[in-house]
């Protein structure tokens, strides 16, 4: 089982993919963010560190889920990232020679990845994901521009309005999984239902 669970900045992400693995008894595979050097650089010079940022996010993102492709040595996983991630921030991020030499990358990486068993994707509005990137409190986050989230959140549309694989589509705003409760036990079960036999 590789479950994926993927949308724009602040939509839940993490906090989904640990209540998963701990519920459907596999292992988490989350994301590294504060890792990447460039990535607070982005933030305050976007044209100068974008390409850098990405690139380091598609080797980073391709080193953690190179190991599914051996199947048979790994019981459950719950990423809280999908490995297409990478090329919708790409896609609003770069322009010109830099994004044909970083799709060539992509397309040479992608097809070497299992697709997962079940992609979650979680959507909310831009206030709702503005509020959530507030109180989660990373100082490189402070600032972020609503426009951006917003053609971030129209890109993750596109990307699943064309998405070929298994699909469960949670909005999140008004849902609140990170207490126990009825909330919690709704999507727990959503995603059971949704998951292949």
């Amino acid at each position: 089982m590789y479950i994926a669970i993927e949308g724009p900045i602040g939509a839940g992400k993490t906090t989904l993919a640990r209540l998963l693995a701990e519920r459907l008894g596999a292992e988490p595979l989350l994301e590294v963010v504060e890792e990447n050097p460039f990535l607070p650089l982005f933030y305050g010079d976007p044209r100068g560190y974008a390409f850098k940022t990405q690139v380091f996010f598609l080797l980073s993102r391709y080193r953690q889920l190179a190991p599914l492709r051996e199947r048979p040595l790994f019981g459950g996983v719950v990423a809280d990232y999908l490995f297409d991630k990478d090329a919708i921030f790409a896609s609003l991020n770069l322009e010109g020679p830099e994004w044909d030499l970083y799709l060539d990358l992509y397309r040479e990486l992608s097809p070497r990845l299992p697709p997962p068993d079940l992609t979650v994707y979680l959507k909310a509005p831009v206030p709702v994901l503005l509020e959530r990137i507030r109180k989660r409190g990373r100082p490189f986050e402070k600032g972020m521009d609503p426009g951006y989230l917003e053609a971030l959140s129209q890109a993750y549309e596109r990307h699943f309005a064309r998405y070929p694989h298994p699909l469960l589509v949670l909005p999140t705003e008004g849902l609140d999984y990170t207490e126990a409760g009825p909330h919690r036990e709704r999507v727990v079960e959503l995603v059971r239902q949704h998951l292949p036999l």
